[in-house]
């Protein structure tokens, strides 16, 4: 199993708070002159990575600081029930708070840190500036706790929520089970994937004794009236790990306010990141008051605008999205338009002109992303692209803010896959008309993937056949950038539709987009002139697209070219690396010219007798 990708914000601090001889892991993410959010440790099934989709967010907004409770993550893990108390969880966010300089906080929890947020708001009330409470799981506010620990002794078997189960062989059985219940909500499949993989990162011991601890920790209702700040409970209607009547009764006890999602789960924050990041910023921004500056002008008398988002996976998508956008403008020659892009597109748009959106610098740079998760030569797409996921939350929070702040009538997506699948999961964001592109669709397994990759993949594909049978409003058009005869006919798993079936039912054809025209004969040995190929010789232009993916292709012509050359006279060779392989960085061989980028490489292609390509479909139309 590969280890975690790569954070979508790195810390800018990381360290150990050292308190009764236990050391806690926390990263601070610095935000200078906003208010701190700290976001708790829950239970030590899971380590702070399980606030991933709401950390890029936040912290563009606020500091932010997060830790690891004791037995999880990075933290230390002591061994006793007395060790892991709801005081001594308490006493470590202060520990924590003051080994960061925070001197006053939002305290954000998940589960079982509402009892710890109460405690510290309740008996260090100047150090709280607020709590928000998600999925709260303290028993003892509606008298469950007796039947809890019942359950939790109890030597019958059949019972999974069961210490002896889990010290006996039942642990991972047990863990399978917890986060299924977690995550009720279909096609939650990749959130339960991560909890049942943070869960094995902990011994079964260490988990009884957090439990055990927690059961033996005193009742929390008394401390719940002692709180002063304000409390914002938000909980799911169909959370089948604790019911949200202890999420009514924690808002009633505080004096707190109470947001109940229908048909949540207890792992919400991670199923409908949009909506709980939104709560969470609309919170704190009440607590700690902020002048907010929107644009805005009566549509009526302004220029039409549009925001084009261009996906950063190949630099075919930046070159059609070009010629679209010059076939916009020449419809509408009063159109304004922003580009919300990252590299390598932005090498591509800035040398034509195009306005990048100052709001780009803060998507997460999915090339990179990409570039980690291939080998040599060897990249599986679907499973990289589900470990997107907390990246995806991050991209489409900017979209969000963007539209948030200024007003566009139309939004172009070219494959911006976060936009289109959260727009769906929350169409009351929808705020303009949204013309969605793309030259694939759905997901197949590969054949070594077994029945896993079927069971997923057909997943995937059931929930956005869901999403747009449902939702159609959400987009004005769907385009497929091709024909339908290059749409697989297979079907999307067992029982649903046929591919190519279902886009000819749901898309417009759009046939290729290249922004120029094939040459004919005459023009191709014009061409061959112009680009400096003579009569004699023969041209192999080898190009690897936009991402970094491609250099052991790169490494491995530029291997063959000394024995090509020997066996074909006049053979050289154009290699373009795009913009994320360092030319520099690979091997010079006589015949081969090697360059970075080339905005006329379609030129080169149309007038070479050779192309290896990799990627860069769009362009290598040749």
């Amino acid at each position: 199993m590969k280890a975690e990708p790569r954070p979508v914000r790195e810390a800018d601090q990381i360290g150990f708070a050292e308190r009764a001889g236990v050391r806690l892991a926390f990263k601070v993410y610095d935000n200078p002159g906003r208010p701190t959010v700290l976001l708790m440790p829950s239970w030590s099934i899971v380590p702070s990575l399980f606030w991933k989709a709401q950390v890029p967010y936040l912290a563009r907004h606020f500091r932010v600081v997060t830790f690891d409770g004791r037995g999880s993550g990075d933290s230390d893990r002591p061994v006793g029930a007395a060790s892991y108390v709801d005081a001594e969880y308490a006493a470590d966010a202060i520990a924590v708070m003051d080994a960061t300089g925070t001197e006053r906080a939002v305290l954000v929890s998940l589960s079982r840190g509402d009892a710890w947020s109460v405690l510290v708001a309740a008996h260090h009330p100047d150090r709280v500036a607020g709590i928000v409470a998600i999925a709260p799981a303290s028993g003892s506010l509606i008298g469950a706790e007796g039947e809890e620990k019942r359950a939790w002794e109890s030597t019958e078997g059949g019972v999974r929520y069961n210490r002896h189960h889990w010290l006996e062989g039942g642990y991972d059985d047990f863990a399978e089970w917890f986060f299924a219940r977690m995550f009720p909500e279909p096609h939650s499949t990749k959130q339960i994937e991560d909890g049942v993989r943070w869960a094995h990162q902990i011994e079964p011991a260490t988990l009884v004794d957090t439990t055990a601890g927690r059961l033996s920790s005193e009742s929390i209702v008394d401390s719940c009236r002692d709180v002063r700040c304000p409390v914002l409970v938000i909980h799911g209607t169909d959370d089948r790990i604790r019911p949200h009547a202890i999420g009514e009764r924690l808002a009633e006890l505080t004096g707190g306010s109470l947001v109940l999602l229908d048909g949540s789960g207890h792992g919400v924050h991670a199923r409908d990141p949009v909506r709980v990041n939104q709560l969470i910023k609309q919170f704190v921004d009440r607590v700690h008051p902020v002048v907010r500056r929107t644009r805005s002008s009566r549509a009526i008398s302004r220029p039409p605008r549009a925001l084009y988002l261009s996906s950063p996976i190949g630099l075919g998508h930046a070159r059609r999205d070009l010629a679209i956008a010059s076939e916009l403008r020449k419809l509408r020659p009063d159109l304004q338009i922003d580009w919300l892009a990252q590299h390598p597109v932005t090498e591509v748009l800035g040398p034509a002109g195009e306005r990048i959106h100052p709001a780009s610098a803060w998507l997460a740079t999915e090339s990179s992303h990409v570039e980690d998760d291939a080998g040599e030569h060897d990249l599986h797409v679907f499973e990289t692209f589900r470990r997107l996921d907390a990246l995806l939350v991050n991209n489409f929070m900017v979209f969000d803010d963007v539209l948030d702040a200024e007003s566009y009538d139309l939004v172009i997506g070219d494959e911006a896959w976060e936009v289109d699948y959260f727009l769906h999961e929350n169409p009351r964001l929808k705020r303009s008309a949204f013309a969605w592109l793309t030259d694939f669709v759905g997901w197949l397994p590969m054949p070594d993937g077994g029945t896993r990759e079927e069971r997923l993949t057909a997943d995937y594909n059931l929930e956005m056949i869901e999403q747009r049978a449902r939702l159609r409003r959400v987009r004005d058009r769907s385009v497929f950038v091709g024909n339908p005869g290059d749409v697989v006919s297979l079907p999307f798993g067992p029982g649903l539709p046929s591919i190519r079936e279902w886009t000819e039912q749901n898309f417009d054809f759009s046939g290729y987009v290249t922004g120029f025209d094939p040459p004919d004969s005459g023009e191709r040995e014009a061409l061959r002139r112009k680009i400096g190929v003579r009569p004699d010789e023969k041209l192999c232009v080898v190009t690897v697209g936009g991402s970094g993916v491609g250099e052991s292709l790169l490494r491995r012509v530029l291997d063959a070219v000394p024995a090509a050359r020997r066996l074909v006279p006049g053979l050289r060779f154009l290699v373009v690396t795009g913009p994320r392989i360092d030319p520099a960085s690979l091997p010079r061989h006589r015949g081969v010219s090697i360059r970075g980028y080339l905005p006329d490489l379609h030129r080169h292609l149309a007038a070479c007798d050779l192309a290896v390509v990799q990627g860069g479909l769009t362009r290598a139309w040749s």
